[in-house]
């Protein structure tokens, strides 16, 4: 009988604002990662919101009920061995404590990343539009711009992606797993 350890699973959490390159890292380092052979898992924000979160407006506290949905999402998945890479705002650092706790509690690694990208240069990539609806006044509780966003104190890595391509950030993300014996 051939007997297999069984994968550790883990929790990488990508916070950061809107357009700060969150998705587009989370894809590339998932791909990367599936090559290996690992199990993955991206939670994307967008699409969580859409079906698991449906009905949640933008308030605190629905921004937290999103959000420790998706951890819990995510802790499952990790704590059955599946890289659950998961890029979502998470504005609130109290919101993203308490998925760190149930991760802890569990046993489960959780990886903070803050895709650390300034507001001005997600202003200008602006993929959904969110600021330019907002700087014409259409839109109100943008993160990051008249909605808070309470960057992460000690984050396992911060990206700076103004200055880096996509594939970088993720590889540095990527060294912080192997260094963990993740990967």
């Amino acid at each position: 009988m051939n007997h297999t350890a069984k994968a550790q699973g883990a929790t990488i959490w990508l916070t950061g604002l809107p357009s700060a390159g969150k998705t587009t890292i989370a894809r590339i380092l998932a791909g990367r990662l599936r090559s290996e052979n690992h199990r993955v898992e991206v939670l994307d924000g967008d699409e969580i919101r859409r079906f698991l979160s449906a009905g949640l407006g933008f308030s605190r506290e629905d921004r937290n009920t999103n959000v420790q949905r998706i951890g819990l999402v995510a802790e499952v998945l990790a704590r059955n061995g599946v890289l659950a890479v998961v890029p979502v705002i998470a504005p609130y650092a109290d919101s993203r404590e308490a998925v760190r706790k149930r991760h802890e509690a569990s046993g489960t690694p959780y990886i903070e990343v803050h895709v650390a990208t300034p507001v001005e240069v997600c202003a200008e990539r602006d993929v959904k539009g969110l600021y330019a609806r907002q700087a014409a006044g259409q839109l109100t509780g943008l993160t990051g711009v008249d909605d808070p966003y309470e960057p992460p104190l000690d984050p396992a890595v911060a990206l700076k992606t103004q200055g880096e391509t996509p594939e970088e950030s993720a590889n540095a993300v990527y060294a912080v797993l192997a260094e963990r014996g993740l990967v």
